[in-house]
């Protein structure tokens, strides 16, 4: 946006003396939509690494699950396996 400023001075002795000024206020708006997107980039980037981060925490969680289980089933077939030997006697 350009703005016209236009100044009239009188001195003591009656003359006139008038001025114009232009400002242009157009610069710099850019520099603040630009921060701006780079700031949601980075939101968006950190956002995707928690999440990765959360479904890496779950799958571990299932899988230490999952191998306890397999213990489980394990240890049932060791005890059947004694159970069998010690009536097989």
């Amino acid at each position: 946006m350009t703005e016209e400023r236009i100044t009239e001075v009188e001195t003591p002795s009656g003359n006139t003396h008038t001025s114009h000024t232009v400002v242009d206020r157009d610069r710099g708006g850019g520099s603040g939509w630009l921060i701006a997107i780079i700031l949601i980039l980075a939101l968006l980037i950190g956002g995707y690494f928690l999440m990765r981060g959360t479904d890496s925490e779950v799958a571990r969680d299932n899988a230490v699950a999952e191998a306890a289980g397999d213990v489980g089933d394990a240890a049932q077939k060791v005890g059947d396996a004694a159970e069998d030997a010690v009536t097989k006697e």
